[in-house]
């Protein structure tokens, strides 16, 4: 009988644990970056400096640190030559960098928040790494790699050091308050962790990453940092340039950098999609299944992406008829003067020529891999413009019996800056 009831005891006990937290933080990596700073100052040696990086900090790293190298390209020479560089900026920020284990306790309630939104919620690890200034947050599969030296700035921290374009931008971001907003930020980031894959459709990008703004903005409930979201409201003309371009693969014009822009406001994507998963919940009758179905969204089946869009009517007209008319307006490949699909090429001729059913602006160009890969691709020797800008020659290294296969891409440009409708090439050469 005591048996019995010390087991409905365990039993009772175990039941009313606390479940377990449904994320990681793991900070290490900004302790280590200090020690190799530290370091690193000392050294006058540049080579040296260079492998004080990688025995201090980035061999001793976390798997979060790999990541976020390997995603934005970090070296450790990079590093080193960034530490020397700018001493007073390292220093400002080394302050707020320290406060990441106190923050702990209000990440942990934005990601409770998160979870009170949607239940089904899987666990991620949280990784505050230092980087070399190309984000400030992004993710990999079911961890979220936050770049500290950006999303811990505030207004204390010293600029000087960089130059006047980097001063501009970092002036503009600071004045979003980075530190303050550290948790939306993250809260943003874990929602990325429970989406499906994102697509590499410039329309399909911004509402991956408006889906996570919006449910980040609705879970903290706090209006969002970025001021693409109050400006893009306020101004009907960003959604109509967008419908214009929504099709071009322009990625970099409307997300993630600071590329000019006829509104002046940077990463106007993600008011884009913003607006279409607030409309779309807002519509909702059942708010927890608009969440489930926001997060839960596969962006490889087109139907149903855009038919959650179009039920928005945030556009002026249903997203296929959108795509005709961009097919329409765009202009094309005539002709090239090597068969498509032909086996029989000879590999002694590597010219071609490319004709354009109207006249391009004479200067961008380009080509790219096909899913095939780099092996597929040609050895491009030269290329050349005629004079009336409607065709393009390109000279080719081919070799014997050789699967080539690329892409003419819509980086080619009318006057008007119009991109052109990419066009793959195939062909085989003859045997010799």
């Amino acid at each position: 009988m005591h048996h019995y009831l010390y087991l409905l005891l365990g039993l009772f006990l175990f039941s009313c644990q606390s479940p377990e937290p449904q994320y990681n933080i793991l900070s290490t990596d900004i302790d280590n970056f200090w020690l190799a700073y530290e370091a690193v100052q000392e050294e006058e040696d540049s080579l040296k400096r260079i492998q004080l990086v990688d025995s201090l900090y980035i061999s001793k790293g976390t798997e979060g640190l790999s990541m976020i190298m390997e995603a934005r390209n970090y070296t450790a020479a990079e590093y080193a030559d960034m530490m020397i560089r700018y001493p007073a900026f390292f220093t400002s920020i080394r302050p707020n960098t320290q406060e990441v284990k106190e923050l702990s306790q209000a990440l942990g309630e934005g990601i409770q928040r998160l979870e009170n939104l949607y239940s089904p919620l899987r666990p991620a690890n949280i990784y505050f790494t230092m980087g070399c200034m190309r984000t400030n947050g992004t993710v990999r599969d079911s961890s979220i790699l936050i770049g500290s030296e950006l999303a811990l700035m505030n207004d204390k921290v010293d600029i000087s050091e960089f130059d006047d374009q980097t001063q501009e931008w970092l002036n503009g971001y600071i004045a979003t308050e980075p530190l303050n907003n550290l948790v939306l930020l993250n809260v943003h980031e874990y929602v990325h962790t429970q989406q499906q894959e994102m697509s590499d459709d410039l329309l399909y990008i911004v509402l991956y990453e408006g889906v996570a703004e919006f449910l980040s903005v609705l879970a903290m409930e706090q209006p969002s940092s970025s001021p693409a979201i109050e400006y893009g409201k306020a101004n009907p003309a960003v959604r109509d340039k967008f419908e214009e371009e929504m099709f071009y693969n322009r990625i970099y014009e409307w997300l993630w950098s600071n590329a000019p822009n006829e509104f002046n406001t940077r990463d106007l994507g993600y008011y884009i999609g913003y607006e279409i998963a607030e409309r779309y919940y807002t519509n909702a009758k059942d708010k927890k299944v608009a969440i489930h179905e926001l997060i839960n969204l596969d962006y490889s089946k087109t139907e149903e992406v855009d038919a959650l869009i179009n039920s928005t009517g945030f556009f002026s007209r249903e997203i296929a008829e959108l795509r005709n008319e961009d097919k329409m307006k765009r202009p094309k490949v005539a002709d090239i003067s090597i068969v498509n699909g032909s086996e029989e090429v000879d590999p002694s001729n590597g010219e071609l020529r490319v004709q354009f059913s109207e006249k391009m602006n004479g200067y961008n160009t380009g080509l790219n891999y096909s899913v095939l890969g780099e092996e597929f691709f040609p050895n491009i020797e030269s290329h050349v413009w005629s004079a009336d800008s409607m065709s393009w020659t390109v000279k080719m290294q081919l070799e014997a019996d050789k699967h080539y296969q690329f892409w003419i891409t819509e980086n080619f440009r009318t006057s008007e800056d119009i991109p052109l409708m990419p066009y793959l090439v195939d062909f085989k050469t003859q045997i010799q």
